[in-house]
């Protein structure tokens, strides 16, 4: 691609100017269509996303759009769509990604959380690539894509976990498995190490396998139903912060 801008108050130039372009020709209803795109918008993006990834920029989309949006409060023939154009931003980090030789599930695993903070999409990239290569993952992944389907069909409100309703050995022992990973998780993940913080998840697979093979989640009792739902979202939100890693499961 074209070489970037090489110090910050250009980049931060040449990113106003393209955000700038992008949402004001967006807002007027010009948005590409199919093949026509006559006013390069998705070059102008695929520049707004090398300069937000390639560059060491800790700005978050939402806030860049939100920013560049209020460049056109007033105007009344301009009406910025911000979810449309994060639709089209990001399947151009899907592209950008692909392009990079990065396959669609790993792809996918990233991008379906719609990470905000896109200099540090590649580390998490290289962090889902190293953890599909673990002997736990393929494991993992089965998991976490059967523990969504289950979070995603109840319309149970989902409390916290109550370790005195714990019935069978494998639920204590999965919350156990959590809470002893979950401070090493957490660390990882604030410091950026997002391969250490998925390294560190795939501890918890013989737990987890226990757990799906001993417990029955969705009990009769109204209880222990909630119990087991809040123990499998509460792994859920600690296994997903660097990708959706169900998105590996074949």
């Amino acid at each position: 691609g074209d070489a970037l801008p090489a110090g910050n108050v250009s980049t931060a130039v040449a990113l106003a100017d393209k955000l700038e372009t992008l949402i004001g020709i967006w807002g007027i209803g010009l948005q590409p269509t199919g093949e026509k795109d006559p006013f390069a918008l998705r070059r102008h993006a695929l520049g707004i996303l090398r300069m937000l990834i390639e560059k060491p920029l800790a700005l978050s989309l939402n806030d860049v759009l939100g920013l560049t949006e209020q460049a056109f409060a007033g105007i009344a023939a301009v009406k910025p769509s911000r979810e449309a154009i994060t639709d089209f931003l990001f399947d151009r980090v899907r592209g950008y990604l692909k392009d990079k030789g990065y396959t669609t599930n790993e792809v996918e695993a990233v991008v379906s959380l719609r990470p905000q903070q896109l200099h540090d999409i590649l580390a998490r990239m290289e962090a889902v690539r190293t953890f599909a290569a673990l002997p736990e993952a393929e494991a993992l992944a089965a998991a976490n894509k059967r523990i969504t389907n289950i979070l995603k069909k109840t319309d149970e409100a989902i409390g916290s976990v109550d370790v005195s309703l714990f019935q069978e050995a494998a639920e204590g022992a999965l919350h156990e498995a959590i809470e002893r990973v979950r401070p090493g998780v957490e660390a990882a993940f604030a410091g950026g190490d997002f391969t250490a913080a998925l390294r560190d998840l795939a501890q918890l697979r013989d737990a987890v396998d226990r757990f799906f093979n001993d417990v029955m989640v969705m009990a009769e009792d109204a209880k222990l139903r909630a119990n087991r739902l809040a123990l499998l979202a509460t792994l859920h939100s600690l296994a997903n912060r660097v990708a959706d890693i169900s998105k590996l499961a074949a």
